[in-house]
């Protein structure tokens, strides 16, 4: 018989060589397919409220042939097999057959398509002009027919995020939806299920978001010696340190923020949780995030330009953050 089962966010449903046991009707939530790749995990496809999963195996009882992981709190309808067999027993023998041959060419559909998705194994799934080209389709969708809403945001329907994405743009859904996921773990998206199988999107952050894009694009595609070279994470929280402490102090006649480093090295671990020594600086200064250091009898400093270094970090925050995220 039926029965109900919770799914918390970021567990299995099943895994990749479990032996199979039932079909499963995602009644709320989502659930990503994914298959395993060294120590990571590759989004194949995206489950949403009314899909199926876990259906093949009714006929040939193979082990599961992916993993199915919660993106969120979920809630599955399962369907034992041995339940659905007697059920199927009643059917006419040549619909069983027909039904257990279609299943098996789509396995073999599956099979091939997966070989030919991996030819190339070290291809990246999320190189950063695709990341930034989904990003750009949730502010386009986001910017023609959001729905603003209370601190700003703007809301609309994932309908017209999956038509623009496949119609106007030709790019698939479920990497669609990973960027989607991504930016609401990481705060920039709200995803709230409507009961239709639809969700109703927020963009909490649009401004930041239009931002990052234009940027970005421009990172990507100016030449090597006309752009900051990219920061790594280290990089990046060692400059969000900085900017704390200079958000303290009070810009000069130039508009610049000193930045006393024998301060940040004292403090850093309790302000922060990590420590910031003076010369971790270094990279920050040679790459032009920061000035160079200047000594007195006072102590070592830094000046800080807040308006130019600020979007900098954030942007280079998402960047980092998508990439661990998206892996």
């Amino acid at each position: 018989m039926a029965e109900a089962k919770k799914v918390a966010k970021d567990t299995y449903l099943f895994r990749d060589g479990d032996a199979p046991d039932a079909m499963y009707i995602v009644k709320t939530g989502g659930f990503s397919i994914t298959k395993s790749k060294g120590n990571t995990e590759v989004v194949i496809a995206e489950i949403q409220p009314g899909a199926m999963v876990g259906e093949m195996a009714l006929f040939d009882k193979k082990p599961r042939s992916a993993n199915v992981k919660a993106t969120k709190d979920s809630e599955v309808i399962a369907l034992p097999y041995d339940s659905l067999n007697k059920q199927m027993d009643q059917l006419p023998v040549w619909v069983r057959a027909i039904m257990k041959t279609l299943n098996e060419k789509l396995r073999d559909a599956n099979q091939k398509i997966r070989l030919l998705e991996n030819t190339n194994p070290d291809e990246e799934r999320f190189p950063p002009h695709i990341v930034n080209k989904y990003i750009s389709i949730l502010n386009l969708v986001g910017n023609k027919y959001g729905k603003p809403e209370d601190g700003g945001g703007l809301s609309f329907s994932s309908v017209l995020i999956r038509n623009y994405t496949i119609q106007i743009f030709q790019e698939a859904t479920n990497k669609m939806q990973s960027i989607t996921n991504a930016l609401t773990d990481l705060g920039y998206l709200s995803q709230e299920d409507r009961g239709d199988g639809t969700q109703k999107i927020t963009n909490l952050k649009p401004q930041e978001l239009f931002g990052f894009v234009d940027w970005y694009n421009e990172w990507l595609f100016k030449q090597d010696k006309d752009r900051l070279p990219a920061l790594t994470e280290a990089e990046v929280n060692i400059l969000n340190g900085i900017l704390l402490f200079a958000r303290r102090a009070q810009p000069n006649n130039k508009g610049l923020y000193k930045v006393d480093l024998t301060d940040v090295q004292n403090e850093s671990m309790k302000e922060l949780g990590q420590l910031i020594r003076a010369d971790d600086v270094n990279s920050l200064i040679e790459k032009k995030y920061l000035t160079e250091k200047i000594m007195d009898e006072k102590g070592v400093y830094i000046m800080v330009e807040l308006p130019y270094v600020e979007p900098l970090a954030r942007n280079w925050t998402i960047v980092n953050n998508l990439k661990k995220k998206l892996r």
